[in-house]
């Protein structure tokens, strides 16, 4: 039997393999030269001015929001804080040396004086100053004070009876015990200003308490040390809470011990404006 061979053309069939081969190659240059050339049909797309501009002002807005300065008491910056107001290391160190010493800023002339910041820089972040109230109170008591001349005999807040404090307009007889209450758990007031921490008890009702009754004898205080305490040890002071007690353990056991005081505005719920008062019963 003869096989007829598969790979045989006539010159007929030959010439249509041919055509067809050339077809598919002049598909493939089209296709190749289409994919290259660049679109310049008309397009669907355009720019919605009105759109972009609503977006435009909110991104400035957002912009100026993170820029924006909240109030701050300026006793408290921390490093990081500084240096986002553009104060330098020395001046922080400045600061910090000063505060060290028990000491604290209460105007604005004082802080560019302790600081030594520039007049530029000054005007820029002291609007956003924040002085303790109790500051501001005890200015003006002096000021409003000033004028009279009539002597009084000014008592000393740690032997005050809960009647001569009732003397005071504004203090009952709820108040008075609280305030005693109080005292007893500090084991004495310490400065004058603790007298503000007493619950319930109004900042112009304390003004008024402070021109009759102030800190005159200062009691013995065993101070806590800081870097040592255990939580019930810490939760021993009146306004440290024992949550916050193990907030604090907690960052001294992450960070290392504790350098200075200012460290413990870094701790998460730490009531920073207290730190002066709160000062008074640790050490390092």
């Amino acid at each position: 039997m003869i096989y007829k061979s598969h790979f045989r053309f006539n010159k007929q069939e030959r010439s249509g393999i041919f055509f067809l081969l050339l077809i598919l190659v002049g598909f493939q240059i089209g296709y190749f030269y289409l994919k290259s050339k660049p679109f310049s049909g008309p397009t669907h797309f355009a720019l919605n001015e009105v759109e972009q501009g609503q977006l435009d002002s909110l991104r400035a807005q957002l912009i100026v929001e993170e820029e924006k300065i909240f109030p701050f008491n300026p006793n408290y910056i921390l490093d990081y804080k500084g240096y986002t107001l553009g104060m330098s290391p020395e001046e922080l160190d400045r600061l910090h040396t000063y505060r060290e010493q028990g000491k604290f800023v209460n105007s604005v002339e004082e802080f560019q004086q302790i600081t030594h910041i520039s007049d530029s820089l000054l005007e820029l972040i002291s609007p956003s100053f924040k002085f303790p109230q109790w500051k501001n109170s005890q200015a003006s008591s002096q000021k409003k004070s000033a004028p009279n001349k009539t002597t009084v005999i000014i008592k000393d807040l740690n032997k005050a009876t809960a009647e001569e404090l009732e003397s005071v307009y504004g203090i009952g007889a709820t108040l008075s015990k609280r305030i005693i209450k109080f005292r007893d758990r500090l084991g004495g007031f310490l400065v004058n200003e603790q007298l503000y921490d007493v619950y319930g008890l109004q900042p112009e009702v304390v003004e008024k308490t402070l021109r009759n009754f102030q800190v005159k004898m200062v009691p013995n205080v065993n101070k806590i040390n800081l870097n040592k305490a255990d939580v019930s040890q810490l939760s021993q002071l009146i306004y440290i809470p024992k949550s916050l007690a193990y907030t604090i353990i907690e960052y001294r056991n992450l960070k290392g011990a504790f350098t200075s005081f200012q460290e413990l505005g870094n701790v998460d719920g730490f009531p920073a404006e207290k730190l002066d008062r709160i000062a008074l019963y640790l050490s390092l």
